[in-house]
């Protein structure tokens, strides 16, 4: 019995040593939850542990698509094998680093794999570039940890094996970081949300006489290089960056603050820079309000900041190996609380919008990418919370997408105080039978953004989008463990699937099943030819009755007209209407379904010239009439909070269930997305029937049919004109404004509700147009993008046969050929009969020529 107690004791003390001592291993099934995780982990199997007793990094793995996500980078040398991938404080599941690249280390290795002798405290992964495979420059990056150690040596080495002179480059790269800087050398970044409380920082170790490396250099034949750094992790940039003085030698001593209100308790939300000749790295507080670092001898200047509260300023002296303490009381902060509810009292989740009156200075927030505080925006998954804000006069908005009523009101705040923003947002548009949805959005698992899972979901919530496909790029992905941990699963419905992306066409599809782990969670490989790549998302992993594939944000002429992109017609790729469900048409702020040509001519801020637009409505109506039956999207494709949010474009469908939570994709929603019965907005709420059919379906008719046409907007909309389209064209006769025909447009809730006949003498695709030429959605949307705006909406084509024996298109181009590529401005301009030269020309100018 003693023998074997010894042995369970001393298996005990060895595993839990092991855990604290620096070890390397490969991630094999049964093993993913060693994997560090946070908002950037990108672990899968096959890849590399690095572990010691203070942090854990993953090295990835050789293989010939291996990468943190396309989207990360494009190109032949997208991929990143042999790269670091995620680094975090062991224990806190913090990632925050997309990748890090050895001198921009990007491309095909030759190996990756655990170095000899990796034990005994030190352990160490090497990737390998033979010169045989990287045109003569051999190449190899190892890295590697120690115990007490807070990050991971980097140690490079280049050798040209060639016969002649050779550039190489040296610089590192990382990504995806929004506030980067370097100081004394050391390049450091910051969490992309503050609140997280992370940061990294990195620089070369010169010891031993070695000499800073420059970002490129000539190496002659046979010459070798070697060079050393340090890549750091702390609770921030500060921290981490004077970990990596330590390491380069530097005489450091500790540094204690400890930040209290008046009343004595913590302060965890402040921000600590370290000033220097007007450079600034942040520090944070845990969660006791202490801000303690290990800093070079000598004298610092620190402020802290704190929204809603004055600056501070200190300066303290550091001495090698000494310990200094203060203390930083802060006043009182200055507050805005917020009380939303539904009208059954409940908490709602909302936007509210501070905006700066008179004298007072804009507020900032935070990051685009956050929802909680982005610029002068706050979204909230909830009715109830609390918003910091400096002193001042303000305009304060509170949203619920465009459903709800609205409520607004300007607030004085004194320094110190807290004011109550109370309000009950109501459901004045009837959607009964119907849901909103957005088939298109993106968050950090994407790759080419750094917006949070939770912060895309509270901001769909904010906005209130019922029905959210999650459409991650390169990725299959699920939203729904988010959505529950928000504790929004009666707000959103979501299933899995992804965005296949590359360098030409876009292609959303869903539902798809994530296999943990795997590269891209199984997604396909993009091809180039886009039916390939809509054939491959069919039958990816089986194919399914409920599997919708669309393609994103169109490039009309590449793929219905000149798929080479020469300038030539040569037909587009055939059959590709075929293989797809839906196009995009309204991609987050396009509006040019009334325009009168292809194109129009801009000239962007800071272009030196002007430059050809293609304007995808126009294009899509010149296809319905040749015979393209595409069933037409409108999505926020968002990237961001602020911004490039969601917001602005979406869609309803009919829906058996008004209760998102109940939403059925596979039974219910699929076959009416199929049928096309859609309706795109940016506020709006139009219904259009034809014969008790609905948008999307054929219609028998003799000689004319009649359209039923209901508008209805929220307090913070209106519409001035609805307009029918047949087959493409703007019929005057069917051109109605509040001008023309006041008693036909209301001033309530519901803007217009008439039967219009609409008389044919051939088969017609019917689209009725509701709008307000003047307005803008800038109360909803304040000083984001989406506010540029008009309230517009319309719907699927009705497809109405006259004869018996079904629809034909007419074939009209709309007086213009249907577009190929690399249009110039002359050439448009020689096409509209327009004056030649640079002059910028606006489409508001086009349309009155």
């Amino acid at each position: 019995m003693k023998l074997l107690r010894y042995i369970f004791l001393s298996t005990v003390l060895f595993e839990t040593c092991s855990l604290f001592a620096a070890e390397v291993f490969e991630i094999g099934a049964g093993r993913e939850s060693l994997l560090p995780g946070g908002k950037e982990a990108d672990g899968i199997r096959g890849d590399f542990v690095l572990r010691n007793d203070k942090i854990v990094a993953v090295i990835s793995q050789n293989a010939p698509l291996r990468r943190a996500n396309m989207s990360t980078f494009y190109g032949a040398d997208g991929v990143t094998p042999g790269c670091l991938y995620d680094l975090t404080l062991l224990g806190e599941d913090n990632d925050q680093i997309t990748y890090f690249g050895p001198a921009g280390q990007r491309g095909q290795v030759s190996w990756v794999r655990v170095m000899p002798g990796s034990r005994e405290k030190k352990a160490a992964v090497e990737t390998v570039i033979t010169s045989a495979k990287n045109n003569g420059i051999f190449k190899r990056h190892e890295y590697r940890i120690q115990d007490g150690e807070q990050g991971v040596w980097v140690i490079s080495t280049m050798r040209n094996d060639s016969t002649e002179k050779l550039e190489v480059t040296l610089k590192d790269e990382w990504t995806k970081f929004l506030e980067t800087g370097e100081r004394d050398g050391v390049h450091w970044a910051d969490a992309v949300d503050p609140a997280d409380h992370c940061g990294y920082a990195f620089g070369q170790i010169l010891r031993d006489g070695a000499l800073l490396m420059p970002e490129k250099m000539i190496l002659e034949p046979h010459q070798e290089i070697s060079w050393t750094r340090f890549l750091a992790v702390g609770h921030s940039p500060a921290e981490a960056w004077s970990v990596v003085q330590e390491m380069r030698g530097t005489q450091t001593g500790r540094v204690t603050g400890t930040l209290q209100d008046a009343e004595g308790h913590p302060v965890t939300t402040a921000t600590v820079l370290l000033s220097d000749n007007g450079s600034e790295i942040p520090a944070y507080p845990d969660a006791h309000g202490i801000v303690s670092l290990q800093l070079p001898e000598g004298t610092h200047h620190l402020r802290i900041l704190d929204m809603g509260r004055p600056t501070l300023e200190r300066d303290v002296v550091v001495s090698a190996g000494a310990h200094t303490s203060f203390p930083a009381k802060l006043a009182a902060a200055t507050r805005l609380h917020f009380d939303i509810t539904g009208e059954d009292g409940k908490s709602i989740p909302c936007k509210a919008q501070i905006l700066a009156m008179e004298e007072t200075k804009p507020v900032d927030l935070g990051p685009a990418v956050r929802a909680h505080g982005c610029k002068d925006q706050y979204h909230s998954e909830r009715g109830d919370f609390t918003v910091p804000v400096p002193a001042g006069k303000y305009h304060v908005v509170v949203t619920h997408g465009i459903e709800f009523n609205h409520h607004e009101e300007n607030v004085t705040l004194e320094q110190g105080r807290e004011f109550v923003v109370k309000a009950t947002l109501k459901r004045v548009v009837d959607t009964t039978g119907w849901i909103s949805a957005d088939f298109h959005n993106h968050s950090t698992p994407s790759g080419d953004n750094v917006c949070g899972t939770p912060d895309r979901i509270i901001n769909i919530a904010a906005e209130n989008i019922e029905f959210a496909p999650t459409t991650e790029h390169n990725r299959i992905f699920d939203w729904r463990t988010v959505i529950v941990k928000l504790g929004l699963q009666n707000e959103i419905q979501t299933i899995t699937g992804m965005e296949l992306t590359g360098s030409a066409a876009h292609l959303n599809c869903f539902p798809l099943t994530p296999e943990p782990f795997m590269q891209d969670n199984g997604a396909p490989v993009w091809n180039a030819d886009p039916r390939i790549t809509a054939l491959t998302l069919r039958g990816w992993q089986g194919e399914r009755d409920d599997r919708w594939v669309q393609i994103n944000h169109p490039d009309h002429p590449f793929l219905f007209n000149d798929r080479t992109s020469s300038g030539v017609a040569d037909g587009g790729f055939a059959g590709l209407t075929e293989m797809v469900n839906g196009m995009e048409t309204e991609n987050f702020i396009g509006q040019d379904i009334l325009a009168d040509s292809p194109w129009h001519i801009t000239h962007p801020k800071g272009a030196l010239a002007a430059k050809v637009e293609y304007l995808r409505q126009f294009i899509w109506l010149q296809l319905l009439n040749q015979g393209h039956r595409i069933t037409p999207l409108a999505v926020a494709d968002a990237h961001s909070v602020y911004g490039n949010g969601v917001g602005g474009w979406r869609m309803y469908l009919p829906s058996k269930t008004d209760e998102p939570a109940k939403i059925d994709w596979s039974g219910d929603l699929v076959h009416h997305a199929k049928a096309g019965h859609i309706m795109l907005t940016t506020g709006p709420f139009l219904q259009v029937t034809a014969n008790g059919k609905l948008p999307g379906d054929d219609v028998q008719a003799k000689g004319g049919i009649e359209l039923h046409v209901k508008v209805q907007c929220t307090d913070w909309q209106d519409i001035d004109r609805v307009q029918v389209l047949v087959n493409g064209r703007k019929d005057r006769t069917l051109n109605f404004t509040r001008k023309t025909h006041p008693n036909m447009f209301g001033d309530g809730v519901v803007k217009f509700d008439q039967t219009i006949n609409v008389p044919l003498k051939c088969d017609a695709h019917l689209i009725v147009v509701a709008l307000h030429e003047e307005m803008t959605l800038k109360t909803g949307y304040g000083t984001s993008d989406q506010a540029a705006m008009h309230p517009m909406a319309y719907h699927t084509p009705f497809y109405v046969a006259l004869n018996g024996d079904g629809f034909h298109a007419n074939g009209d181009t709309l007086g213009y050929e249907i577009p190929v590529m690399k249009m110039t401005p002359d050439m448009v301009r020689k096409k509209l009969a327009l004056p030649q030269g640079d002059k910028p020309m606006t489409l508001e100018t086009k349309t009155k020529k």
